[in-house]
């Protein structure tokens, strides 16, 4: 430890599914240690470029060095490329006097990881999703502490591994404490900001920030379906709106459709954007959330308490599902292939779903018992802890 002081170097970045846990962690440090001094190691290319200096954290960056996933022309440039990049994290964390580093994952945590090593700095991980990345694979090689989101996550550790959750970003952790104390309050407030009905049920339909099209044309094609039972908040993605509100119009007319805002009040029940930057606002007011699985939402809406019906990405190894599973197995929704989801599968379940007041608040009684709400401040204390001179 530096002179009292813990100096903290947190690795990660890429995506807001890395940058955002990073983020909590960095702010739970700072609440719980306010004389820590953190930093973060990102690269010039990812959101943390933006993100991380907007928060009030230094930003060291170095490049991506992904690692080699097949034999090609990058496979021989790829020693001396990690050979200069971990030349370059030795400097960083020798200039900060780093006491522990954490990594979050990404591009930029493995050459962190495996300086950190050589350095004898302690090192904590966290892993959001249900199968870890290969940065941190090659982390947990040597790290002293891994927190993570799902049980089985494939890592070799070293160390113990410890299911702290998933590190809220301040909007949702702020949503948890206020709900906890009076849901339907915040309730009310969040549905005037909308222009919804806090009396009336309302689903949240959403695919992120691209949208997906898949949900997109089996849940407007059931408009009619679906409104006589509730109100929809449809964010659809980027450019693809137009193609939701030509559905929504031929399934129930043009004259459900609004926008989201105070103004839109009372003119339709079927209200539609591209993105919401306050979609803590949605899940205020949401009975039902119908969403894709990423790790990040599965964990959210879990904390927060919301049914939903996941419906997985269908690429890659198929990591969505896994991130799903769990809180499904435990009560906390419905889990739907993205190849089943049609107006059909919709029009036989979701009404029906609707319509079961019950089954409805027992999804959410049991995502809430299963999501962990105070994940950041449970991970600041072990890396924190792995800053103390004993350690």
């Amino acid at each position: 430890m530096n002179q009292g002081t813990p100096h903290i170097v947190l690795a990660g970045g890429g995506t807001a599914g890395h940058v955002n846990p990073l983020l909590a962690v960095a702010g739970a440090i700072r609440d719980i240690e306010p004389t820590a001094q953190v930093t973060v190691i990102g690269t010039a290319v990812g959101l943390e470029k933006d993100l991380v200096p907007e928060a009030g954290y230094e930003l060291d960056t170095i490049e991506k060095v992904p690692f080699p996933r097949r034999p090609n022309l990058y496979m021989l440039r790829f020693p001396a490329k990690w050979k200069r990049e971990t030349a370059k994290v030795r400097s960083i964390l020798e200039t900060r006097h780093a006491d522990v580093v954490a990594g979050f994952g990404g591009y930029a945590s493995a050459p962190v990881y495996a300086t950190a090593h050589k350095m004898g700095i302690p090192i904590a991980i966290h892993e959001q999703n249900a199968r870890a990345g290969m940065a941190n694979k090659l982390g947990a090689r040597w790290a002293d502490f891994i927190g993570t989101v799902y049980e089985g996550t494939g890592l070799k550790p070293r160390a113990d591994v410890e299911r702290v959750g998933l590190p809220l970003r301040p909007a949702i952790a702020s949503l948890t404490k206020r709900i906890g104390d009076d849901r339907a309050a915040v309730r009310r407030e969040s549905a005037a900001q909308l222009g919804v009905d806090p009396n009336r049920p309302l689903v949240l339909v959403t695919g992120g920030s691209l949208g997906a099209q898949s949900l997109n044309r089996a849940i407007a094609s059931s408009a009619a379906d679906l409104l006589a039972h509730a109100q929809i908040i449809h964010l659809t993605g980027r450019g693809k709106i137009s193609e939701v509100r030509e559905l929504v119009t031929a399934s129930a007319g043009a004259d459900v459709l609004t926008g989201i805002g105070p103004e839109s009040a009372g003119q339709g029940d079927y209200h539609t954007a591209e993105y919401l930057e306050r979609i803590d606002l949605a899940f205020a007011c949401a009975d039902l959330v119908i969403c894709r699985a990423g790790a990040g939402s599965v964990s959210e809406l879990a904390a927060l308490g919301l049914p939903a019906i996941y419906v997985p990405l269908p690429i890659g190894n198929g990591e969505q599902r896994f991130n799903a599973e769990p809180v499904v197995n435990a009560g906390g929704g419905l889990l739907v292939a993205d190849k089943d989801l049609t107006p059909q599968w919709v029009h036989e379940h979701v009404p029906d779903l609707l319509a079961d007041h019950e089954r409805l608040a027992e999804f959410g009684r049991k995502a809430w018992e299963y999501g962990i709400r105070n994940a950041a401040e449970i991970m600041a204390r072990h890396v924190l802890q792995l800053a103390e001179p004993s350690k």
